[in-house]
């Protein structure tokens, strides 16, 4: 693409592209897209977006194509890569002017300059961070300020680079350039402290520059040093932030009237407090010597009567405070200090020497009643949306927000001293424990601020606290007062008896708890207080001192007013929220929860209708109906008519939502099956979805196995006649490429189909026998133990229940491999009696031995060749399966007999699964057969058969210690 005849053309097709009528914009896209191969177009896309005459929203588009080109094409091994020639064109054109009129599209090209020095930075690009430095220094303010946003970008990307020889080179740029940058950004904020103090025009432009050039200094500071404790300059400053910081707080006061010069001030504020928060991070070793100096400026700017400034300011300060104690490089071993480093015990020293008592006093004090006072804006929001209140209490931007932050501060001090701020915080309690005017909000709110300082703080209170005695004749009675103001303390009550539940309440308690919580849910109260109440109903219903018992008395009146909550709020996120709280409840009960369910069956089918667009409040659902089928039981066929086209819609791939619904559909699905008393044709209908989530991958096999094992079990011989071919193919084409793991969930089914139907089921995998056969034999060492047992436990079920199918496996496998069938057999048994060791599951050790002692009785050279090797190896599974009786002899511990407790074991929380797995358990020959009959039987026919001389010449195969242990075995 020659650039002076395709520049016109490619202009016209971004103009078009750039156009709102689909028509035409439809194949400018596709022609730019075919374009994107081409020699030379990237070239006239810069020479476009370079040119400042050409339309601002052209030049843009241009960028972006240029952007996502060099994403794709930049690398030397990408297929189309750009060629070095317009590489080299691009790269002069981005640092040739730095001149863009265009903010957003400046900010585009930094963007475009810092992927291509991601790639080529410095070995291929050697000009580039000169040149900005050269720009940087210019006159010229627009110049400036656009090599500075270049600079910026470059550096984030360079640092963002972790391997080793990236970060060398980074370190060494860092070197390069770090002093003149730092001297740069001090000559800025000088300017613009005294354009400041004039109210000079110009002080926007110099704050703009003071920004850029500091988060340069930020990425430099950070990742440009091994060590930033030994560079001068990065020390210098590092210290000289914090007399920066007084004069850039001075200055902001100055500019209440001027909101936009405010913010921007406020913005270089919280990044000069990020390059601290980072430097304590990434070097805390470096920072000891800067302690002293950030608790002081922490103390007096947020724990004297300057109060709070702003709010993401005194996040930072905050976290500040909260990263020093919390490090672990500044905490000194408990048992043995000598051990601590010298900069260990540096950084112990001087937290001892600043947190003095009075120090730990005032900040203890003023975070509880300053920083934990619910705010003008907090109560306005909670009166006006009391729901959407509580949504952002629990929020993500909650969490970055000043509440939470100064939770966890007051947290991490307390922990670290707690034995000096005990007795301020029970001050405060005990200062505050009497009811207190609802009508006096101060009050109120600093009532809700220390009760909330003693909920945080409840297992550090554990024994200074008597709780039982407080909560009967003090929080209680806090909850009669119904006084509107009073909202805010019932909520703060309620949250403190969930946070206290865990930690210190008598069980005898329960019940008057269940009644406080009953107390703040019905419809007259405050909903921000009812959501509080039924989240503490969770935590009480979690703990592992709840006894159904002791709520089951309520649960009329409780599963009401929770279902009630649900239908009164709006908000998707509540309605999950008051759900989760019903699951849990539902499943902690468990079949005691049927008759207060019903008015909840009738009400999620509508709510499953409504959350078309919610797909996680579908989630919630379908986890409270797998809690409401556990609860159900077997009763569950009653909620088919809703579960099973739910079901369906969450396994169905051809359902866009199923992406979000599957893998709680699957377990609804298993659950379902698990607690189904019988099938049904709705049911089986459902396993056409099976198939096609088994070609997605293995994420969820191991459920989807598990729903086709609970399907072989309750189906049966109607599963079987729909299915069993559609099983067979899906269950061969994942084994081809599964691991050990998922190869071993494949052939547990099969082992289920074997045990389900001893006759017809060999006759199922007729298709995957020869494979298995052919990796038995073959024995590779590198194939699992695991695998080779299962496969020949597998074929041992095979020879007892159905030997016509295994002679036709091995005539098929012999057939192709061109040997006799009955030398086939011999390589099988050779790898059975020399493997038989790898077989550890009691239960598929003995099927092998009844197998082997089954070929006993067949008169064949290659059975008899192997005499002494099969009978040697029933010996060694005799050990394993028998134990001495009462009578002094050894009998098969693995029979189980019809007086046996086991085989009548059954308990109220058995599923119909369990009982249908226990039934097929009790039919397993495993467990109708004792080995030793068996063998004995056997070993009888084998003497018949072939006269007592031959028998006696098998029987000199057999180690004569074998021999003894077989006469022992089966006298």
């Amino acid at each position: 693409m020659e650039v002076e005849a395709a520049e016109p053309i490619v202009l016209e097709t971004l103009s078009h592209a750039c156009s709102q009528d689909a028509n035409v914009l439809k194949p400018a896209e596709r022609k730019l897209q075919s374009w994107e191969t081409q020699p030379g177009f990237y070239s006239v896309l810069s020479s476009i977006f370079c040119n400042y005459e050409v339309d601002a929203n052209i030049r843009w588009l241009a960028v972006l194509y240029c952007k996502n080109g060099v994403d794709r094409y930049w690398r030397k091994t990408a297929p189309h890569a750009i060629a070095d020639e317009e590489k080299a064109c691009i790269k002069s054109r981005l640092i040739s002017s730095f001149r863009e009129p265009v903010p957003q599209i400046a900010t585009q090209v930094a963007v475009l300059t810092s992927k291509i020095a991601r790639l080529d930075c410095p070995q291929d690009w050697n000009a580039l961070v000169p040149t900005l430095l050269q720009a940087v220094r210019c006159n010229d303010t627009l110049i400036q300020q656009r090599a500075l946003l270049v600079l910026h970008h470059v550096t984030k990307t360079l640092a963002s680079k972790r391997l080793a020889p990236d970060r060398k080179l980074f370190e060494s740029l860092t070197n390069d350039i770090f002093s003149y940058v730092a001297h740069l950004w001090e000559a800025h904020l000088s300017q613009f402290l005294q354009l400041a103090a004039q109210h000079d025009d110009n002080m926007e432009s110099a704050l703009e520059q003071c920004r850029l050039v500091l988060k340069v200094l930020r990425k430099l500071l950070v990742h440009g040093f091994r060590d930033p404790q030994n560079s001068e300059d990065a020390m210098k400053f590092v210290a000289g932030l914090f007399t920066q910081l007084d004069a850039l707080l001075d200055c902001r006061r100055s500019m209440w009237g001027n909101h936009q010069m405010l913010e921007r001030c406020e913005r270089v504020i919280t990044t000069m407090t990020k390059v601290l928060l980072d430097l304590l991070e990434m070097h805390p070793i470096s920072y000891v010597r800067f302690i002293q100096t950030t608790l002081q400026f922490v103390l007096t700017y947020n724990f004297t009567t300057k109060g709070l400034l702003y709010e993401r300011f005194t996040v930072n300060c905050f976290n500040l405070m909260k990263g020093i104690l919390f490090s672990d490089v500044y905490k000194p071993r408990k048992n043995n200090k000598e051990d601590c480093s010298p900069v260990t015990m540096e950084a112990s020293k001087i937290l001892r020497e600043f947190f003095i008592f009075d120090t730990l006093s005032e900040v203890c004090r003023r975070l509880v009643s300053q920083y934990f006072l619910l705010s003008t804006d907090d109560l306005t929001s909670w009166e006006a949306d009391p729901e959407g209140f509580c949504q952002e209490e629990g929020g993500d931007s909650y969490r970055y927000s000043l509440r939470p932050c100064t939770e966890t501060l007051f947290l991490t001090i307390f922990k670290e001293f707690r034995l000096s701020l005990t007795p301020v915080l029970l001050g405060l309690v005990q200062a505050n424990q009497g009811p207190c005017d609802p009508d006096d909000m101060e009050a109120v709110l600093k009532k809700d601020a220390v009760y909330n300082a003693v909920g945080l703080a409840s297992f550090d209170l554990f024994d200074e606290i008597d709780y039982d005695s407080w909560f009967t004749s003090h929080l209680l009675r806090e909850l009669q007062i119904k006084h509107p103001s009073y909202r805010v303390i019932r909520k703060r009550v309620v949250w403190l008896m969930g946070q206290w539940v865990g930690v210190k309440m008598s069980v005898s308690l329960r019940p008057a708890l269940y009644e406080a919580i009953l107390s703040l849910l019905h419809k007259d109260e405050d909903l921000a207080v009812r959501l509080e109440a039924a989240h503490t109903l969770k935590t009480a219903v979690d703990d592992f001192e709840f006894s159904t018992e002791q709520l089951l008395p309520y649960m009329d009146t409780l599963f009401s007013l929770l279902f009630n909550l649900l239908k009164e709020v709006r908000e998707c996120d509540t309605k999950m929220h008051v759900l989760h709280v019903l699951s849990f409840v539902i499943e902690r009960v468990g079949p005691g929860i049927r008759p207060y369910t019903a008015a909840l069956v009738q009400y999620l089918p509508m709510l499953w209708q409504e959350s078309t667009e919610h797909n996680m409040l579908r989630c919630a659902i379908l986890t409270t109906l797998i809690h409401l089928v556990q609860g159900y039981g077997p009763e569950s066929t009653q909620l088919y008519d809703f579960i099973l086209p739910v079901i369906d819609i969450s396994t169905d791939v051809k359902q866009d939502q199923h992406v979000y619904l599957l893998e709680d559909g699957l377990e609804l699905w298993h659950t379902t099956l698990l607690n189904a008393p019988s099938s049904s044709p709705d049911l089986l209908k459902l396993f056409n979805n099976m198939p096609p989530l088994l070609q997605l991958g293995t994420e969820n096999l191991r459920l989807c196995l598990k729903i086709m094992q609970s399907y072989i079990l309750l189906g049966s011989r109607d599963f079987m006649q729909l299915y069993s071919n559609v099983m067979t193919s899906t269950l061969a084409n994942l084994m081809t490429d599964l691991r050990t793991e998922g190869m071993m969930m494949v052939l547990r089914v099969m082992e289920l189909v074997l045990k389900a139907f001893p006759t017809e089921g060999p006759h199922v995998f007729m298709s995957m026998l020869p494979s298995i056969l052919q990796s038995v034999l073959e024995d590779e060492e590198h194939e699992s133990c695991m695998l080779l047992a299962m496969h020949l436990a597998l074929f041992a079920r095979i020879l007892l229940q159905n030997q016509e199918v295994l002679w036709s496996v091995i005539q098929h496998v012999s057939l192709k491999a061109g040997i006799d069938s009955w030398l086939l057999l011999g390589q099988l048994l050779d790898v059975w009696t020399d493997r038989m060791d790898i077989i550890t599951q009691p239960e598929r050790r003995k099927i092998c031995g009844l197998a082997l002692a089954s070929l006993l009785t067949f008169n064949n050279s290659v059975i008899t060749d192997r005499f002494g090797a099969i009978v040697n190896s029933i010996v060694q599974v005799l050990h394993d399966v028998c134990r001495g009786d009462e009578s002094g002899g050894q009998a098969d511990c693995l029979v189980i007999s019809d007086t046996d407790s086991y085989s009548k074991e059954e308990t109220d929380e058995d599923t119909p699964h369990d009982r249908r797995k226990r039934q097929l358990w009790r039919q397993d020959p495993v467990h109708t057969v004792s080995l030793q009959e068996y063998l004995v039987s056997q070993m009888n026919q084998c003497q018949q058969l072939h006269g007592q001389v031959n028998f006696t010449r098998l029987m000199g195969q057999v180690d004569s210690e074998v021999i003894l242990q077989l006469k022992a075995f089966c006298q």
